[in-house]
């Protein structure tokens, strides 16, 4: 069995779906490679649709609030962390996503580089107090332990780490390629046509504030979140944010959201015909094969590997 399996594909295709039939088939769970369903109450925008998942455990789904801003190298981190621990439960790994640089990362073995020291930010930083510092690093990203905050110097260090990843997203990827160990993995795309694709976006965007989209982003305005964090993580976030504080009416909302939804779908397909360009053989299956066709198909790739 590989020690990997990704199913890949752009927005819209049926990943989900697809990644729970498998896992069901081969005793796996599934990590999520989707940037944006780390965030809690992030639901209807970010298509979670966990009631898909069933008894199938998923993973680095809700895991920061909303308004914080997730980066490259969190994932990997606890992307390793959860494929770990699954392994040693002796499960099978899925990793289901379409955010393109988070996939190929994982695929490529990418490792956590050491960070630079950044004398001008940890003289800024010398005077503050523990209780200071902790709150900058908040600032940064959810505390799940105290580690990083037992004292001033591993408090300075988290900080800097933070800083460092923000402000270099891809360029400590490219930097660990040369001496990346890519996993032992196989790759199934969800091959959907055009047309059809600009179908399922369109309906789908539909349904979706019907479900109550507008509502679901109102609520976690008038929860504290500012509106130009929520605008960060951009489509339905950016367009719904500015249509709830008045720059874009309705109807303007949601032609601009659907043009750039579909936008979006054309840059993933883009990113992964560069990953076949960059050596990764993906494996093209129709989007609309049965669910036991799908699964004969994917164990056929499993098994070749």
């Amino acid at each position: 069995m590989p020690e990997l399996i990704a199913i890949i594909g752009p927005t819209a295709c049926g990943k989900t779906k697809r990644a729970v039939q498998l896992a069901s088939a081969i005793d796996a769970e599934i990590i999520s490679g989707d940037s944006r369903q780390v965030y809690r109450n992030m639901d209807i925008g970010t298509g979670k649709d966990l009631a898909e998942y069933g008894d199938i455990p998923y993973h680095l789904i809700d895991i920061c609030p909303a308004g914080y801003k997730y980066n490259l190298h969190e994932y990997i981190r606890d992307f390793n962390i959860a494929k770990n621990d699954i392994q040693e439960r002796g499960k099978n790994v899925i990793l289901c996503g379409g955010t393109g640089l988070y996939v190929e990362s994982i695929l490529n073995g990418i490792k956590l580089p050491e960070v630079p020291e950044n004398p001008e930010l940890r003289g800024k930083l010398a005077d503050k107090s523990l209780d200071e510092l902790t709150d900058i690093l908040r600032q940064y990203k959810t505390l799940h332990n105290t580690t990083d905050v037992d004292n001033c110097k591993r408090a300075i260090r988290a900080i800097e780490i933070q800083e460092f990843y923000q402000n270099n997203p891809q360029s400590f990827a490219e930097s660990q390629k040369a001496t990346s160990i890519k996993p032992h993995s196989v790759i199934i795309g969800l091959d959907i046509p055009r047309e059809d694709r600009r179908k399922k976006i369109s309906d789908r965007l539909q349904a979706r504030l019907e479900e109550g989209m507008v509502d679901e982003i109102r609520s976690i305005i008038d929860s504290g979140v500012a509106p130009e964090d929520l605008i960060y993580y951009g489509l339905e976030y950016k367009f719904i944010t500015r249509h709830v504080i008045g720059e874009l009416s309705l109807d303007e909302m949601v032609h601009d959201l659907e043009i750039a939804i579909h936008q979006f779908a054309k840059r993933q397909m883009t990113w992964f015909r560069g990953m076949e360009k960059r050596g990764h053989t993906i494996n093209w299956l129709p989007y609309d094969l049965t669910e036991d066709e799908f699964i004969s198909k994917a164990i056929q790739l499993i098994n070749k590997a």
